[in-house]
């Protein structure tokens, strides 16, 4: 069983829309991990130890013990990056039950020849509940829960729109500009910008 996305090289970086019509931004990008940034469970899916792709695939791919291949989802490095230029605080709200194999995963995936770990402001990565993430993302970056879009595959972490004021858009198969697009916009309705 191979977690290899549809493309195993990143997208050309194509900013999301939202990023480029001259509005106004949340501060802080919030991404669950699992079937949001790459398409596995990475404490059930993953066997260590982790080795960095080589060749053409050198940083965006990494293999586990059995050689399957692990990569972000296509659209994500381009994501991030661009966020990175625009300024935009990147955070991490995971509850894997495995956080130093998905900091190690972080370490060894790259973009744009860093470690993609490098574009992270804030790393929750701990079994628990998102509204403890979301409160240690606040902390850590000191950017108030309103001024925050989390983009996560569960419905059920929508509690943090609830209790923290987050705004939170669901994503089904993986972040895609588009998703970006979409709870950016839902994010400027809700603040009326």
């Amino acid at each position: 069983m191979s977690f290899e996305p549809e493309a195993t090289s990143p997208e050309p970086v194509v900013e999301p829309q939202t990023f480029t019509d001259d509005r106004p931004l949340p501060s802080v990008l919030v991404f669950d991990l699992d079937y949001t940034l790459w398409p596995f469970w990475v404490d059930t899916h993953v066997t260590p130890p982790l080795k960095a792709g080589a060749g053409s695939s050198a940083g965006q791919t990494v293999r586990d013990r059995y050689g399957e291949l692990l990569a972000f989802y296509p659209h994500v490095p381009g994501i991030l990056a661009a966020a990175k230029r625009r300024g935009i605080k990147i955070a991490a709200a995971s509850r894997t039950c495995d956080p130093p194999l998905a900091r190690k995963l972080l370490n060894l995936l790259q973009i744009e020849g860093k470690p993609a770990k490098s574009y992270f402001d804030c790393l929750e990565i701990f079994p628990g509940d998102k509204v403890r993430h979301v409160d240690g993302i606040r902390r850590g970056t000191g950017v108030e829960c309103e001024d925050m879009v989390f983009w996560d595959d569960e419905a059920r972490n929508s509690n943090v729109e609830r209790e923290r004021g987050v705004c939170f858009w669901l994503v089904r198969d993986g972040v895609t500009r588009e998703e970006i697009d979409r709870g950016v916009e839902k994010w400027r309705k809700r603040k009326d910008v």
